[in-house]
């Protein structure tokens, strides 16, 4: 699912009225019919909903959602921002379609505004702002101000129309505090970019969707090369073959570890084995060997020399070694608990350039190219690096606050020179693409931020691209996307204080099974609902 810009989304409505054949009001019809099917969906039990329209389009939207809710049969109260006279288009139809005799209509006074609304809001169960949409442009201004403080005020969910009025759909921002609160968001045909790096909800789990109003996909066009990772998760909803074997999923090697720190390719390793790759074998010290060995028995371990300070000795890149140790090997990981001390960025680097297996660079293995990052070539091989903010830094010779304000065009910048897949981590993870295409990561929350999350992100990525070796673009996305969710099954069940990176792993079922699609027609891109497969367990609580 690509990314559209508001020209974009305008560009793609044109399109696909005037070259096929779907009519501009149609297109309204579907996106208010949508938000009243989202409505009934999310809030069963609601009967008095309050819809809050603006003028333009998106107003047209809720217009169209009102009248879909009163025939549902639900008590409807619409408030417009402004006078009758200023609909225009399909919007004026939409107000035009209204039955007046049983839907309460008013219009916001242009004094006293707030007092109006709240008075509005206490009879209603939902609030439904379809004040402003994609084509709005910052700041607020008239009513709609007063309407963004008085919905601050009041506890009743808020269902905003494509965005929370007083974003802008070409945001970038993780937030707005000028814009309306929102509990859930309904936008329609693709995600614009505040969808997709925006936090646009109160709740850390609220749903941000995506609806299908009737564009065909030749006429979503766009030129920002942006993309959601989501749409990878399909590489794992399909079945395995019923005469599958372990060797059909690839053997992952891990290398990491040195002397005190086992836990980093211990968890690198278990992660891998829950994602599915056939064989996980963990090459580390030979001193720590024993302690990784016990993470689980289905784990094969190899021991590495070490010099003397403990770290892996640079004799284990010798040909002979090294020829024997990559053996039947399918993609090769490197960096969880390495370290920087003696001899091993040379080891890193020497690894790094003698074998041409798919390569999956992490943590120390990465930093083993401080100063060297010309050394750093994927051309011709699978190379994916997945630094954290403070890693990518230390590869360009810059401060953590300069790649934080540029993420995005640094990312797509590095991948592009390096030829190399690019994971870069932090709120709204990227993943940078040799050809330049960037997707956007939507899952994950604050408890990831402790030490291992990234080791199970590279056991997970390693065991991807190794069951998918010929479609790794999509392979590291989704492995990116299902690390996040795993860790937001993990957030629901658990306080995001208490949370583990292993608890991430233990989760990791739930995100295999989970279907970005609902039943209702939506996409989630942000968000999190219990899976179907669970609500027909039986309970264990009487």
């Amino acid at each position: 699912m690509q990314m559209l810009t508001a020209a974009e989304m305008a560009a793609t409505d044109k399109r696909t009225a005037e070259e096929y054949g779907t009519p501009f009001g149609e297109l309204m019809e579907n996106a208010g019919t949508a938000v009243a099917r989202f409505v009934r969906a999310q809030y069963p039990r609601a009967s008095r909903v309050l819809l809050l329209c603006g003028s333009g389009n998106n107003g047209g939207d809720g217009l169209v959602a009102a009248r879909a809710l009163l025939n549902d049969g639900l008590h409807i109260t619409v408030a417009l921002t402004g006078p009758e006279s200023r609909f225009k288009g399909s919007a004026a139809d939409a107000l035009g379609l209204l039955d007046r005799s049983a839907i309460q209509l008013a219009i916001l006074p242009e004094t006293e505004t707030e007092a109006a609304v709240l008075a509005m809001v206490r009879g209603a169960e939902v609030v439904v702002d379809a004040v402003t949409g994609t084509g709005f442009k910052p700041p607020l201004r008239g009513p709609a101000v007063a309407v963004r403080d008085a919905l601050r005020t009041c506890s009743v969910p808020v269902v905003a129309v494509d965005l929370p009025s007083g974003w802008d759909a070409d945001s970038r921002e993780q937030s707005n505090p000028d814009a309306f609160r929102a509990d859930s968001v309904v936008t329609f045909t693709a995600p614009k970019p505040a969808h997709l790096f925006g936090h646009l909800t109160d709740g850390t789990f609220a749903p941000v969707v995506v609806a299908d109003i009737g564009s065909p996909k030749q006429a979503i066009q766009s030129t920002e090369s942006l993309f959601w990772t989501g749409q990878s998760k399909h590489l794992f909803e399909r079945a395995r073959n019923v005469d599958s074997n372990k060797g059909m999923y690839g053997h992952v090697l891990i290398v990491g570890g040195a002397s005190g720190k086992s836990g980093a390719p211990s968890m690198s390793a278990l992660a891998a084995l829950r994602t599915g790759a056939g064989l996980i074998t963990a090459a580390v010290a030979r001193s720590i060997q024993q302690m990784v060995a016990l993470i689980t028995p289905e784990l094969m371990t190899v021991p590495l020399q070490e010099d003397p300070h403990g770290a892996l000795a640079l004799a284990n890149a010798d040909p002979e070694r090294r020829d024997l140790l990559l053996k039947k090997i399918s993609v090769l990981a490197i960096g969880p608990g390495l370290g920087t001390e003696g001899e091993t960025p040379d080891f890193v680097r020497r690894m790094v350039a003698e074998t041409t297996l798919p390569l999956v660079l992490d943590a120390d293995g990465l930093n083993a190219f401080k100063g060297r990052s010309s050394e750093i070539d994927g051309r011709n091989r699978t190379f994916v690096l997945t630094p954290h903010p403070g890693e990518m830094a230390t590869l360009l010779g810059v401060t953590t606050k300069q790649v934080q304000a540029d993420r995005l065009n640094l990312a797509r910048t590095f991948a592009k020179e390096h030829h190399v897949t690019l994971v870069l981590k932090g709120w709204r993870t990227l993943v940078a693409h040799p050809d330049g295409r960037v997707a956007v990561n939507t899952t994950g929350n604050p408890s990831m931020a402790k030490g291992g999350s990234g080791d199970i992100l590279t056991g997970i990525v390693a065991a991807a691209i190794a069951q998918f070796p010929n479609d790794v673009a999509q392979a590291v996305e989704a492995a990116v996307y299902l690390h996040g969710l795993a860790a937001d099954f993990a957030a629901t069940r658990r306080d995001e204080h208490t949370i583990l990176a292993t608890d991430t792993v233990a989760h990791l079922s739930d995100a295999f099974r989970y279907r970005t699609r609902d039943s209702n027609g939506f996409t989630w891109i942000c968000g999190v609902r219990k899976p179907r497969w669970q609500s027909r367990l039986p309970s264990m609580v009487e």
